[in-house]
This record gives C-alpha cells, sequence and structure tokens, in this order.
C-alpha cells in the first residue's frame, strides 16, 4: 500500500510530490518558484489559479489578500530580475508571469471565479456571454428587461433600467455566494447563469447610453 498523501490545508496541492528541477535536478516542492538548491526559477506546472495564488479554492475570496499574494508573487517574477539569465530561463520565467496573470485575471471578478470553481468541479458553462438563455423564468426575466430598455427614451429610464439591473446582479451575487458556501453545485450553477446574463445586461445598458448620447449629438 502507498504511503497517504498529504497536502496543504489551504490550496490542495500534495506536498509529497516533488519534481526534479530542470536546471540542477534537486527536487522541488509542486507551487515552489525557485529551487532550494540552485535558485534557478521554475515551471509554472500544472497548478490551479487558487493553488497558484496561495489560496483556498472558495468562491468568498477577499479582494485585498488576493491582491497581496498576486503583487506578492508578480514581484519575484518581474523580468527585470531575469535580464542576465539564460534564454531559458527568461523563458520560464515569461511562463510564470503569464500563468500568474492569467489566474489573478481569472479570480479578481467573481463571475469568472465562479465559471472556473464550477468547471474545477465538473461543471461546464457556456463560454459565451449570456445572449443565449435556456431557463423559461430567466428567459422571461431577460425579455422584460431588455423590453423595458428597448422602450427607455432618455437617460432617466436607462437610468431605471440601470438601477433595476443593479439591484437584481447584487441579489445574485449573494445567490452565487450562498450556494458556493452550501456546497449545492446545481443552485451554483443556476445562480452563476443568471449572473452572466446580468453582466450581459449591464454591457447593454452602457450601449444603450451611448446610442442616446449620439442620437443627442445629432439632433439639430
Amino acid at each position: 500500500m502507498s504511503a497517504p498523501t498529504t497536502r496543504h490545508p489551504r490550496t490542495g496541492v500534495d506536498d509529497r510530490a516533488p519534481a526534479p528541477c530542470w536546471s540542477c535536478h534537486a527536487a522541488v516542492r509542486p507551487g515552489e518558484l525557485f529551487c532550494a538548491a540552485c535558485r534557478a526559477v521554475q515551471p509554472p506546472g500544472g497548478l490551479d489559479h487558487f493553488a497558484r495564488l496561495g489560496l483556498k479554492a472558495e468562491f468568498a475570496l477577499d479582494a485585498a489578500e488576493l491582491d497581496r499574494h498576486y503583487f506578492a508573487l508578480q514581484r519575484q517574477l518581474h523580468p527585470d530580475r531575469f535580464a542576465t539569465k539564460s534564454a531559458k530561463e527568461r523563458a520560464i520565467s515569461q511562463s510564470q508571469a503569464t500563468s500568474l496573470n492569467e489566474a489573478y485575471e481569472t479570480l479578481k471578478d467573481p463571475l469568472p471565479r465562479a465559471v472556473y470553481l464550477l468547471r474545477r468541479a465538473g461543471i461546464d458553462i457556456d463560454p459565451g456571454d449570456g445572449a443565449t438563455i435556456k431557463d423559461p423564468a430567466l428567459l422571461m426575466e431577460a425579455m422584460a428587461m431588455r423590453e423595458a430598455l428597448a422602450e427607455a427614451g432618455d437617460a432617466d429610464a436607462v437610468a431605471k433600467v440601470a438601477a433595476q439591473a443593479e439591484a437584481e446582479r447584487g441579489r445574485a451575487l449573494a445567490a452565487v455566494a450562498a450556494a458556493f458556501a452550501a456546497e449545492d453545485r446545481a443552485a451554483a450553477r443556476a445562480a452563476v447563469l443568471r449572473l452572466k446574463y446580468l453582466t450581459r445586461m449591464a454591457d447593454e445598458i452602457r450601449a444603450r447610453r451611448a446610442a442616446l448620447r449620439g442620437r443627442q449629438g445629432t439632433a439639430p
């Protein structure tokens, strides 16, 4: 029987699966940026976004903590630190920086973070922008809000639709957080789909405001 693995209490990374350093072949633990023996920067590997940033995999992230972790890691991977290194090490450092930025961009925004958590749990979400809606109740809500937006003929009317959409988005975010906290994946998926639609709605409201401003600018 193989020895049981141990995992980091916050990230879930396997702490007992070291890999050889590409430069000196010393053992390097998963998630380590540099080899302890030769200090060569290591490839980014297959860490998920939460593990890469040293955070617990959950929806309710503290934005300030996320920023602290990101900028601390970013400082270690700044291109200036590798200007005199070999071409291979510069390329590896760039891969590390790219992976770090991708993780940060995904986790800092609630919607991509929620979609990522669902996919991490094996639940795929349509990568579209939310324009296509299959749920009947959500479809009716979307149609009503879009109809109100289409009929909004001035800035005040658009502002009313925007206020409603923003309030609904706040409720959707709360529903997403509650579903993830309860580990209710079905509820989380439904809430995330609604959040996607409301995010799309915010884009449509901005477009409607721009169209009205353009119409006013061309009026005699």
